[in-house]
């Protein structure tokens, strides 16, 4: 009997076809890998939408859609989180585009991109001007030795400082006021006629060679539940098509390509990729141990005589949670899921830990404080798992007598000072970071307030010539940074302040560890490493918000909070009261007073030997933040 293949099917292999031949027809010194990077808010994704647009990977129907910004969460947030890559087609050139995020807590993206990009693009707002993330931007791209396009967007706005952002960029920034591009991303004004020119006249092309042995990179990885594993590769050297048997040079595992392809915006089959291409490479595994980001994929028969690539430095985790499964949650499931968010997410650390109060879970490292709830909030909506996140806390360095030094990212590991090992303690420190913010002059006032509060330091002030502004750096403990930081700057600035940060090592510091007990037992899932200096606030802070999610018992509950052995704050809860005399009538004194008696004792009774069972719930609603 004749088969008759569906005729979309047979449609669609046609165009992977064509586009496959158009690929193939295009030599390597005609390729552009580059990448948009800029500040929050300054127009990435709408510019990566034009340029889909103009180069017909997007029809004028999608205009607006952020189509690179492929995570719910980046959609309703309004940020790129995750560097998403594109392949286009201008004239006879193949142009690869990898978009970054700008938020400062997503820098690892930005930098993975940079070692996979010949160019970038450096976007500025026309009304903002230079500003923080523009210039961590800049100088990261210099060190990866990556060819710059300096463009002003937003021109066309009527309270556009074009001029002014102009000679800002010439003055801090070093380039030629010939060199600098000026575009509306919204508009598409000047992005055909002297954008996507520039980048074909300016940005080189890959430096691979077609001839030499296959080796790529693995610039990302994620799971899909059909083809499991898929990893995103730079192919620098040689060439691989579907079926043939790869290695990775650092995991020592051996796949074979179940199939490859372009990113064109999604997933399209084209049975090879090589040298200069950005693509993905499906390698039939289901173990997210596998991709490791950074690694080299050669050739199986050529694993010896390939060198492998440098690949690159993974941030290391500045912040670090205590997360549980919520009530009703299956543990290995949830790992399962955590894992597979882990694998889209390298910059995550995960260990298994266990709290005396919330059971088995794990302790989770982060960039940063946004982060930790982006990574919470896209487990719930891609995976459909409720996490209970703890207290944020940052690594500390305690040094002992004898020399040796510890890293403690637990709060419950803190040493106690009352303990026998405090006489071997030398130090205690907190890590610091050196803030730099941008902001209009009128709110510098409130601003060196606001860090004087945080424990900072302040290192440089300089007034900036566009819009009235101020460049305000900083030393801040990460501790205090971490702890809603930026969004107290962003309102007491009324949202125009914008923030970077650079890690700047350890200091001695007076921190303890804060407890807090309920009848004397010590929650350990809510401890938390502070200054001394802020303590006894944040400890009245927390009885008196925890005590509001507590249920009243049959006896006393008592809410503390302490510092090694001294108590620094307490609130009661009393305990309901049954009202025994309820049946008595025309009983004597002595009767009345026999039942209170005995109902005092057993209350008594009952609060030395009961165990005060708190729900979930009420930790949820304590640690929600």
């Amino acid at each position: 009997m004749l088969r008759i293949r569906p005729i979309h099917t047979t449609i669609f292999r046609r165009y992977n076809q064509t586009l496959t031949n158009r690929i193939n027809s295009i030599p390597i010194d005609k390729y552009r890998v580059f990448s948009i990077v800029a500040h929050i808010d300054h127009g990435k994704s709408t510019l990566s939408d034009r340029l889909l647009e103009i180069t017909n990977v997007i029809s004028d129907t999608d205009k607006n859609a952020q189509v690179l910004d492929k995570l719910e969460v980046e959609r309703e947030r309004g940020i790129t989180i995750k560097a998403q890559t594109c392949t286009m087609f201008y004239q006879d050139y193949l142009l690869q585009l990898i978009d970054t995020p700008g938020h400062v807590d997503f820098k690892g993206e930005v930098s993975r991109a940079f070692s996979s990009v010949d160019g970038a693009i450096l976007l500025v707002d026309a009304l903002k001007g230079v500003q923080a993330q523009t210039v961590a931007n800049f100088q990261m791209a210099n060190d990866y030795g990556v060819k710059m396009l300096p463009v002003i967007n937003k021109v066309d706005l009527m309270n556009a400082e074009v001029q002014k952002v102009e000679d800002q960029i010439v003055s801090s920034l070093g380039f030629d006021r010939e060199d600098i591009i000026k575009i509306s991303a919204k508009s598409g004004l000047n992005i055909k006629d002297k954008l996507l020119p520039a980048i074909i006249d300016r940005i080189p092309s890959p430096q691979g060679a077609i001839k030499k042995n296959f080796r790529c990179l693995i610039l990302d990885s994620w799971y899909d539940s059909y083809l499991g594993v898929v990893m995103l590769v730079k192919v620098v050297d040689g060439g691989v098509k579907k079926g043939d048997k790869i290695a990775s040079g650092r995991m020592k595992k051996r796949f074979e390509v179940k199939e490859i392809g372009i990113m064109y915006p999604n997933q399209v089959p084209t049975g090879n990729l090589k040298a200069g291409q950005v693509g993905y490479i499906v390698p039939g595994t289901k173990d997210f141990k596998d991709a490791l980001l950074g690694d080299t994929l050669v050739h199986v028969a050529h694993e010896k005589k390939t060198e492998l690539l440098p690949g690159f430095e993974e941030p290391k985790p500045m912040v670090f949670v205590g997360a549980f499964p919520a009530e009703g949650i299956d543990l290995k499931m949830m790992e399962d899921d955590i894992n597979r968010l882990v694998l889209n997410d390298r910059a995550v650390t995960i260990q298994r830990e266990t709290s005396n109060a919330l059971g088995q879970g794990w302790r989770l490292g982060f960039l940063g404080s946004l982060h930790a709830s982006v990574f919470k909030e896209r487990l719930e909506k891609e995976y459909g798992s409720q996490l209970i996140i703890t207290h944020p806390t940052v690594p500390y360095l305690v040094q002992f007598d004898n020399g040796v030094e510890k890293i403690i990212r637990n709060p419950d590991e803190f040493p106690n000072s009352m303990s026998k090992n405090r006489v071997r303690l030398k130090s205690l420190k907190e890590p610091y970071v050196e803030a730099i913010m941008t902001l209009p002059s009128e709110y510098l006032g409130t601003v060196i307030q606001l860090c004087n509060n945080a424990r900072g330091e302040q290192i440089e002030l300089t007034y900036l010539d566009l819009r009235d502004e101020v460049l305000l750096k900083y030393h801040i403990p990460l501790s205090q940074l971490v702890d809603d930081f930026f969004g107290k700057l962003k309102s007491s600035t009324k949202g125009f302040a914008t923030l970077d940060y650079e890690d700047c090592g350890y200091k001695e510091s007076d921190i303890v560890k804060l407890e807090l007990l309920v009848n004397g037992r010590s929650l350990d899932a809510l401890s938390q490493v502070v200054h001394k200096s802020q303590a006894e606030r944040i400890a009245r802070e927390w009885v008196k918000k925890f005590k509001e999610y507590v249920n009243s018992q049959l006896y006393e509950v008592v809410i503390q909070a302490r510092v090694n052995n001294k108590i620094l704050a307490r609130e009661t809860l009393k305990a309901r009261r049954k009202d025994v005399l309820a049946k008595l009538h025309a009983s004597d004194v002595s009767r009345r007073k026999k039942l209170l008696v005995r109902q005092k004792e057993g209350k008594k009774h009952l609060k030395s030997i009961g165990n005060i069972q708190i729900s979930q719930d009420a930790y949820q609603a304590f640690l929600r933040k």
